[in-house]
Order: C-alpha cells, then structure tokens, then sequence
C-alpha cells in the first residue's frame, strides 16, 4: 500500500530553518508529481511547494526565497529545506504524492509534521 511518512518538523525560533522529510513506498516515485501542503490552526490547506517528475519546482508566494523543495528519486524522498522560519509558517505540514491513472487524478497524503516557529 501506499505509504507517505513525514519527518523533521519540530520546535525553532524565528529566522531559524528545518528541513522536512517525506519518505515514499508503494508508488512509483520517479513519475510521481511531489509536494508540500501546510495547515493552520482554524486555516484551509495550502500548497507550500511542489515538484514534478522532471523536477520542475513551484512555490506559495510567501515561501519563495526561503524554502527548497527538492527530491531524490533514488530514495524516494522528497524534502523541503525552510529557512528564515517566520511565526507565520506555524502549522502542520503534510505531504502529498499526485499522479493520474487512466486520466483519473490520483492523491495520496502523509500523516502531518507539526512545525512550530516561535517569535
């Protein structure tokens, strides 16, 4: 089955970085569409960064400069290096796995990472 498992995320003070995990079995990875989403207390889940199979990158306006998203296909990761944390970027950050099967759209997600950014 299909498994996404989130790691990294933890307690850090402003201007501070983490770097997020997301480690991937049961698909095939290498033509797999990755990305990042983040959930906010009493807040819609929005798109943080996202990567295609071919590696092109797309970020959140309010994370462009400051996170990198990246994989490695070879480990079937996908990561998401943060830097300069802002209290803002507070929030449960999950990651997704999008591909289309038989032109149906296919997603999966992992269980969440909480990162915290204190001021």
């Amino acid at each position: 089955q299909v498994q996404l498992v989130e790691s990294g995320g933890g307690l850090v003070q402003a201007g501070g970085s983490l770097r997020l995990s997301c480690a991937a079995s049961g698909i095939v990875f290498v033509s797999t569409s990755m990305g990042w989403y983040r959930q906010a207390p009493g807040k819609q889940r929005e798109l943080v960064a996202g990567i295609t199979s071919s590696g092109v990158t797309n970020y959140q306006e309010s994370v462009k400069g400051r996170f990198t998203i990246s994989r490695d296909n070879a480990r079937n990761t996908v990561y998401l290096q943060m830097n300069s944390l802002k209290p803002e970027d507070t929030a449960v950050y999950y990651c997704n796995a999008h591909f289309t099967w038989l032109t149906k759209p296919i997603d999966y997600w992992g269980k969440g990472t909480l990162v915290t950014v204190s001021s």
